[in-house]
């Protein structure tokens, strides 16, 4: 992790930048005490298509039934 002042930062924002997109953490400090950290913007993925397995599935009643004793006991309950 690489701590730049505010003073270093604006003279080498370019470099900066460059390191922060190559997953570098850069954090920017106000004298002693970082105060911004610099990380690059993520491309957003694929957008989802909603509905793509509509109607492969099915979910009974016996889905939304509580469940018994000794399955809650098993998930700490």
């Amino acid at each position: 992790m690489a701590i730049s002042t505010i003073h270093e930062a604006k003279t080498n924002l370019s470099r900066l930048i460059q390191r922060a997109e190559r997953g570098e953490e850069i954090l920017i400090a106000r004298g002693k005490q970082p105060v911004v950290r610099l990380t690059p913007i993520r491309k957003p993925g694929k957008k989802r298509k909603l509905g793509l397995h509509r109607g492969e599935f099915t979910v009974g009643p016996e889905f939304f039934e509580p469940l018994p004793p000794d399955e809650l006991d098993a998930w700490g309950h």
